[in-house]
């Protein structure tokens, strides 16, 4: 980098701060926004990640393989609903990863329609179908640093077990449509596992009915 990108970066954090601190504007989670800007890349101080275990999914023709089997009504109507909390909490998110199972595709399909964003952003991940703790942490680590917020949609057991490992909240079991949300600090998503992290926030479709 030579010293007129040097002297660029500094003002254009200058000028996102700004916005963010005084405006309330963060230009942080706009995608894509520095390529849009024709800055150069500029890394987020922080990363969140938004841990979504996919809506309700039907049990009702044994004969269709775990893998194809669909989301039931309640899963249906939850989806949309989880969507809109986090729209109503201003969660932007920069991308959207999910498990390319149907039930946990169609989840996503759900929260980035509410987006208002195209279906065929969405970035689907092998590895993250039953996921194990292990691998949800190969799976961020590898996560694009332009992103500041990313949702990832898996399955349990996976999903809660590695969501236990990020901060010292615990979680009996993550329901099926629930969202766990934790900040870390760092700069790049391969320094996600070993960053201080804190816990967002904990939602699900009945947590309303709790309080």
């Amino acid at each position: 980098m030579n010293n007129n990108e040097e002297r660029l970066q500094r003002l254009n954090f200058v000028a996102f701060s700004y916005f963010k601190d005084v405006c309330g504007m963060n230009l942080w989670n706009l995608p894509n926004l520095p390529n849009l800007l024709n800055f150069p890349y500029l890394p987020s101080m922080s990363k969140q990640l938004l841990l979504i275990r996919h809506a309700k999914s039907s049990w009702a023709d044994f004969s269709v393989k775990d893998f194809d089997r669909p989301l039931n009504d309640r899963g249906k109507r939850d989806a949309p609903v989880m969507a809109q909390r986090l729209l109503d909490r201003k969660i932007g998110i920069d991308a959207f990863v999910a498990s390319p199972a149907k039930r946990a595709k169609k989840t996503a399909e759900y929260f980035i329609t509410a987006y208002d964003r195209p279906k065929n952003e969405i970035l689907f991940i092998d590895e993250l179908y039953l996921a194990t703790p292990s691998v949800f942490e190969a799976v961020v680590a590898q996560l694009d640093d332009r992103y500041s917020t990313i949702a990832v949609f898996s399955h349990n057991n996976g999903i809660t077990d590695y969501a236990n490992t990020l901060t010292d909240i615990r979680v009996d079991e993550m329901p099926t449509c629930a969202i766990f949300a934790v900040k870390a600090e760092a700069n790049s998503w391969k320094d996600f596992a070993t960053a201080k992290k804190e816990l967002l926030f904990f939602d699900y479709p009945k947590s309303h009915q709790a309080e």
